[in-house]
């Protein structure tokens, strides 16, 4: 079967397109899915580029989703022909995080093979259903910007109709806050560099938008937007170089979900705001299998799709993490074979 491995020395241009041996029949409690789609991430290019040293030859990309082929002895949750999409941490099924998790040991795309090849055998906790309805590509944005949102916002924030929801950018993560904030009743005031960005985020619903290019001290513009106050949800994606704008645009008891990198990972952060403002500051990396699944009975009720920017075939993978790389895209930018 074909899939995209990564050559060392790592880098996009040693992403190779394989013949390797196919995963065979599952086993026990496994089952065999040909993979259809896929979407990419923050994570799965720091990955491709060697900024997490990993194996010579790893199959890249966590998200994947595709069609049950064969399953295994015991198997629960999965039928032949039913449409699934992958987990980010399989071994975490519910509640909150646990050792395992930690340094993405069992995390598709980074500690073991990932989602970027033809087929693949896995244990059933490595998937969930796919929306009814939805294209594959479609599903396979769920697994991790997907669900870093729902996460962010509704299992973690408690997000309630008539609170404000302030999202950084137009990726992946921060579109689908924008969708489910509005799917639940909420603001949004979204920021980005591009005003013909922040005009979609407008068509999406964003009720007000802020070029942070325009504005660098965009958390001033946020409360006064709010009459002082602040918002109650940041949805934090930039890192270093965003953090402390987000801690002045947050009120008082606000939520915080520090979830990208994008600007690096040493912060000097104002202890002072979040003692002040008392501020609820908590990291989020994707979600468990039991937290996809509510996220997937959500978006079947919700009925809106999420916004993919742009489609390439698997075999372009190193062109598709140069556009992510150029920031050009709004939405998720996904891959199928």
């Amino acid at each position: 079967m074909k899939a995209l491995t990564l050559k060392a020395p790592a880098g996009l241009e040693n992403i190779v397109l394989s013949d390797i041996a196919d995963p065979g029949r599952p086993g026990r409690g496994e089952i065999r899915v040909a993979i259809k789609a896929s979407s990419l991430n923050f994570h799965d290019l720091i990955v491709a580029k060697g900024w997490q040293p990993k194996a010579d030859g790893l199959i890249l990309l966590s998200d994947g989703a595709g069609v049950v082929e064969e399953v295994g002895e015991g198997v629960k949750d999965f039928n032949v022909g039913d449409h699934v999409v992958s987990t980010f941490f399989p071994v975490w099924p519910a509640g909150k995080p646990i050792p395992e998790v930690g340094g993405f040991t069992f995390t598709p795309g980074d500690g073991v093979d990932g989602m970027a090849c033809e087929y693949v055998v896995r244990s059933e906790n490595a998937f969930t259903l796919a929306p009814k309805g939805w294209s594959h590509a479609q599903s396979a944005t769920i697994t991790t910007s997907g669900l870093t949102a729902w996460r962010a916002l509704v299992k973690n924030g408690k997000l309630k109709a008539g609170e404000t929801v302030l999202v950084q950018g137009t990726g992946g993560v921060s579109i689908t806050a924008l969708q489910i904030a509005k799917a639940m009743g909420a603001k949004v005031i979204a920021t980005s560099s591009s005003d013909e960005k922040l005009d979609a985020a407008k068509k999406l619903g964003a009720d007000e938008t802020i070029n942070y290019k325009k504005t660098p001290q965009w958390g001033d513009a946020v409360l006064a937007l709010t009459e002082g106050f602040g918002v109650d949800h940041v949805v934090e994606v930039g890192g270093p170089a965003t953090i402390n704008e987000s801690l002045k645009a947050i009120k008082v008891g606000g939520h915080i979900s520090q979830i990208g990198i994008l600007s690096g990972v040493d912060a000097a952060i104002s202890i002072f705001d979040i003692l002040g403002k008392q501020v609820d500051l908590r990291g989020v990396i994707v979600g468990s299998r039991q937290d996809q699944q509510d996220f997937v009975k959500a978006l079947e009720v919700i009925g809106q799709p999420p916004v993919i920017d742009k489609v390439f075939h698997y075999a372009e993978l190193d062109k598709a993490f140069a556009y992510q790389e150029s920031g050009a895209h709004f939405g998720k930018i996904c891959l199928e074979w």
